[in-house]
């Protein structure tokens, strides 16, 4: 199993995505850690102590981190995903709490200790990593790689016409963490890659919910909100789940259907903010990240069923 290292903000996608790393057979998480993005941190932390109970884990310590973004006032999403996060569908508090030692401490301190051994999936804002990065410099290649859901390499985005959520929440830490990148290090999987091979139709919707395990009926319902949004913003045949897709990515590598190694950089404008930009010119920069263009569709939305499933039907 690979061990894992998952940095979220903690709504119903992220719930879905922390489902896989820790059910799907696959994945072997040492920590959680918390930041701010799309619910304030409070609630993201008690979403990851309660998506771990749902599957099984409540062993995995959780870590919470930064309250808001490096230079900006926070912005969540919970016009997305919920008050809650969860769709509002009042689940019960989580049975334990997060631990005291602060997400940053763990992103610098866990890697020291296990060096090249832990993978880190990041699935909210990168305010975390960027400011472990401010007292590391080197610390991205302490890790084995680290994965991190952010951007849309198309710019077609789903907070602003251009942006990715992630990336636009704390467009200077996402500018912290590709100026230490480089693409043997580090792989992003954008929102291009969910709007285009992770859309769960109302087909796949229903065959979630009919495998009737407390895994797949949780992963259906915090979802209810988003499907909304989805149906009423993206123009989707559904809703799309970006983190899982990453987590997905992180766990089973072979999805990757494309990729490609470019220089990335992050605008900070106002009106472009959170944008990638991505300079594929014979004279740009050397590339800094890989990106993932597309993934395995049929192969992602099986690993998703197969962790739902009832034992003995995976």
């Amino acid at each position: 199993m690979l061990p894992l290292i998952v940095d979220t903000d903690t709504g119903s996608d992220d719930a879905v995505a922390l489902l896989l790393a820790a059910a799907s057979g696959l994945g072997d998480i040492r920590a959680v850690t918390t930041v701010a993005g799309n619910v304030p941190l409070a609630t993201g932390t008690r979403n990851a102590l309660i998506s771990l109970e749902v599957a099984g884990r409540d062993d995995i310590p959780v870590h919470p981190g930064c309250e808001c973004p490096m230079t900006r006032m926070l912005s969540t999403a919970q016009h997305v995903h919920g008050h809650d996060g969860m769709g509002d569908i009042s689940l019960p508090a989580p049975v334990r709490d997060a631990q005291p030692e602060h997400a940053v401490d763990v992103l610098l301190n866990y890697p020291h200790r296990h060096p090249g051994e832990l993978t880190l999936v990041t699935l909210g804002p990168l305010t975390n990593l960027a400011v472990a990065l401010l007292r590391d410099r080197e610390l991205l290649g302490r890790y084995r790689h680290v994965y991190c859901m952010a951007g849309a390499a198309d710019m077609r985005g789903n907070i602003s016409a251009t942006a990715e959520f992630n990336v636009w929440a704390d467009p200077e830490a996402a500018r912290v963490v590709l100026e230490s990148a480089t693409p043997e290090q580090v792989t992003w999987i954008g929102w291009d890659v969910s709007r285009k091979d992770a859309v769960m139709t109302p087909a796949d919707q229903l065959w979630l919910e009919q495998l009737g395990t407390p895994m797949a009926t949780f992963a259906h319902r915090v979802n209810r909100t988003l499907a909304e949004w989805a149906q009423a913003v993206t123009g989707l045949a559904g809703y799309d789940l970006p983190d899982p897709v990453a987590m997905a990515v992180a766990l089973r590598p072979e999805l990757i259907a494309e990729q490609e190694q470019a220089y990335v950089g992050v605008s900070l404008g106002q009106d472009t903010r959170g944008q990638l930009i991505i300079d594929r010119r014979r004279c740009a920069p050397a590339p800094n990240v890989t990106l993932v263009r597309r993934v395995d569709e049929q192969g992602f939305k099986q690993l998703l069923f197969d962790t739902c499933a009832p034992e003995g039907h995976r």
